[in-house]
């Protein structure tokens, strides 16, 4: 069965229909996905499926992915204008997973599966390197780089798959794609990126940020509370669309655990899901 109609049929699920006791996937090889006869999809995978499909078919993701670009093409061009004095480089700070990749193709594989993330499914699609790039994305950076602007790619994916990430950036036409301009995260798996971001700080003054999650910019954003994180959006509200540029993500994030309060079973996940939604006014 095509996967993306498969897609289709797994997500009507959550629409009320049941599921008959064995839908065959064709992936890589035939999977089974087992499933009783009047049991609903997990509302979980299903969502994951519903994001990923809006992220692949939609022109509206497009089409925010490309204005997110559009303004950061404009930011750059006024900061470099003009002559700067002596003083520290430019530079560019960026995330890389869905800020100038997009990787839902996994989520849809995960999903499939009835699996939720697992480390070793991202370190092989990592390893595959066939993520493709955001509207506008690649231009953008290319500009930069003709511009005499240093990139910083600071991202937390792990240095084992740093390999399968440079052959994947390289073959989409991001420049500066070297151990220099690579940060990722280092052995004790610590997410927050204020260490790597005040490294390149010592040696340039960083035009733009740019992430698919607010921890991307500010270490204030690195919490379990959903109530501090709005906190922030205002108290940061002036650098979005200056200094801040963020790119759309609804497949997941750090709004996952603020809402989740952690990262429990898929089953508690649906529970949470439906509580919350269901008091939501």
């Amino acid at each position: 069965m095509n996967p993306f109609k498969t897609l289709l049929l797994l997500s009507s699920l959550l629409l009320g229909l049941t599921i008959p006791s064995c839908i065959v996937v064709q992936s890589n090889k035939t999977q089974t996905i087992q499933q009783g006869s009047h049991k609903l999809m997990s509302p979980t995978l299903g969502g994951k499926l519903f994001t990923s499909a809006w992220m692949q078919r939609s022109a509206e993701y497009k089409a925010l992915c490309q204005q997110a670009y559009n303004i950061a093409t404009e930011r750059l061009l006024a900061a470099t204008s003009n002559p700067r004095n002596k003083g520290k480089r430019w530079a560019i700070v960026t995330d890389i997973d869905e800020t100038i990749v997009d990787n839902s193709a996994n989520s849809v594989h995960q999903a499939l599966k009835g699996e939720d993330y697992s480390q070793s499914s991202w370190d092989h699609w990592c390893d595959l390197g066939e993520a493709k790039a955001l509207s506008g994305a690649v231009a953008f950076f290319r500009l930069a780089d003709s511009l005499g602007v240093s990139i910083y790619y600071i991202s937390n994916r792990d240095e084992v798959n740093k390999p399968g990430t440079k052959r994947n950036l390289i073959a989409l036409g991001f420049p500066q794609v070297d151990e220099e301009h690579f940060m990722f995260r280092d052995a004790s798996r610590q997410s927050d990126k204020t260490k790597r971001r005040n490294e390149v700080l010592r040696t340039h003054e960083i035009l733009m940020l740019l992430g698919d999650n607010l921890g991307d910019f500010d270490h204030f954003f690195d919490v379990r509370d959903e109530a501090k994180r709005d906190e922030g959006v205002k108290l940061f509200a002036e650098e979005f669309g200056r200094r801040f540029i963020i790119l759309p993500n609804p497949n997941y994030g750090t709004w996952e655990p603020a809402m989740n309060g952690g990262y429990p079973s898929l089953n508690d996940k649906d529970q949470k899901l439906r509580t919350i939604l269901r008091s939501h006014k």
